[in-house]
């Protein structure tokens, strides 16, 4: 366990799912009979090591496992099967306001957690200005956290996990709360602590993040393990096979609109005409549209949203920003946006299809998420961020 923070060996986790629920005593004497259930294994003997100062991901679709195995690791569920051994003292952020009460100010609930977590008075004292600093809410720190709005909690919550100093900090999804400046920080500080020989165990759906900070992860499939190794390839292994998943799954998404003008098909077209469901850096790509009018609509604009998987929105061009809006449409018709040189950087990519009247306020259809693509390695070969800028690098001695 020299090089070992966390081991695994052979965990199962069950859970009884009831058939239907008593809801007084009264009720479970009446019925004069146990209640049924099914058993739900939520993890299947699931085995491997996180090694000493890694930032580790866990991914996988929802039910896969992932905040079960997490729960089981910090000791809030003990498995059926198996053991779970770790070195150090483990700090976990697991849910929003998890520990806090709502009642006690913010102030009330540093020294509280505090304590929980095994600081000392004197200790939370040395640490409390920098607790509040890093949270960013020096001015609500009096005020009752009933009171917080999410992102208060999870940043003050985050604050007091890393600041006690963990040689484990454990991280669910919750981070996915807080605003873009905070997540920055928070990922400067997960370098911090690996730097320091810190372990970081993230889960999350952020996958181009999690591909970038994490130097190991583990990929979860229904309560089995399907990969463990570099983070990078089990990134693009999830990838592959939810690329896979959709492709047999056809359309997915949702839709609403009045239906004056109705989105007919969304297509991605390469340039020699094939429609791809993945394309690569610096492909030319048209967002072929088929609508039809079953009135005549005046001055309909027509949009596209791409969003990465992660939901980072990435941009969203309209008729009406480009000046070219029809005076109007009737019957069926198509519209068409080519990007001569796509600049996205690899990942998962949702796109988004609607038709709005000119004020952008009144839906004829939007289609949200009607098509889900890839974006492989192409030219530039870049890997960090959402887009390429597409510049050029220069070097050299002396002056410039």
């Amino acid at each position: 366990m020299d090089d070992v923070a966390i081991r695994i060996e052979e965990v199962s986790k069950l859970f009884r799912l009831y058939d239907e629920r008593n809801d007084s005593l009264k009720a479970t004497i009446m019925r004069g009979r146990r209640s049924r259930y099914q058993e739900f294994w939520a993890l299947n003997d699931i085995t491997f090591d996180i090694p000493t100062g890694t930032t580790f991901g866990i991914i996988g679709e929802n039910g896969s496992g992932k905040s079960t195995l997490l729960k089981c690791i910090a000791r809030i569920l003990f498995p059926e099967k198996g053991q779970i051994q770790s070195r150090g003292k483990m700090s976990a952020l697991l849910e929003l306001g998890a520990g806090f009460h709502p009642e006690l100010s913010g102030r009330e609930n540093v020294y509280l957690n505090g304590s929980i977590l095994g600081l000392s008075k004197r200790q939370i004292d040395a640490k409390f200005d920098d607790i509040v600093g890093f949270a960013g809410i020096e001015a609500f720190i009096d005020a009752p956290v009933k009171n917080y709005s999410s992102g208060m909690y999870v940043r003050l919550g985050f604050s007091i996990a890393i600041n006690i100093e963990p040689d484990i900090l454990l991280i669910d999804e919750i981070l996915a709360v807080g605003d873009a400046d905070f997540q920055q920080r928070c990922f400067e500080k997960f370098a911090e602590l690996r730097q320091s020989g810190r372990t970081v165990v993230i889960v999350s759906h952020a996958l181009g993040n999690l591909r970038s900070m994490c130097d190991h992860a583990a990929l979860l499939e229904h309560g089995n393990l399907v990969s463990v190794g570099a983070a990078t390839e089990v990134v693009d292994l999830y990838r592959g096979q939810t690329h896979l998943d959709r492709v047999a799954d056809g359309e997915h998404g949702t839709r609403w609109g009045s239906g004056e003008v109705r989105i007919e098909s969304v297509r991605i077209v390469a340039a020699d005409g094939s429609s791809p469901s993945v394309v690569r850096t610096g492909d030319d790509v048209t967002v072929l549209v088929h609508y039809r009018a079953n009135e005549a609509v005046e001055q309909p604009v027509f949009s596209i949203a791409l969003r990465r998987m992660d939901g980072q929105d990435v941009a969203a061009p309209n008729l009406r920003d480009a000046n070219l809006v029809p005076e109007k449409v009737d019957g069926e018709g198509w519209v068409r946006y080519r990007i001569g040189r796509l600049l996205l950087l690899p990942g998962a990519y949702d796109l988004s299809v609607s038709v709005y009247d000119y004020t952008l306020n009144h839906p004829y259809d939007h289609r949200e998420q009607v098509l889900r693509f890839d974006v492989d390695f192409g030219t530039p070969h870049e890997e960090h961020g959402v887009v390429s800028l597409d510049g050029e690098w220069t070097l050299g001695v002396g002056e410039p």
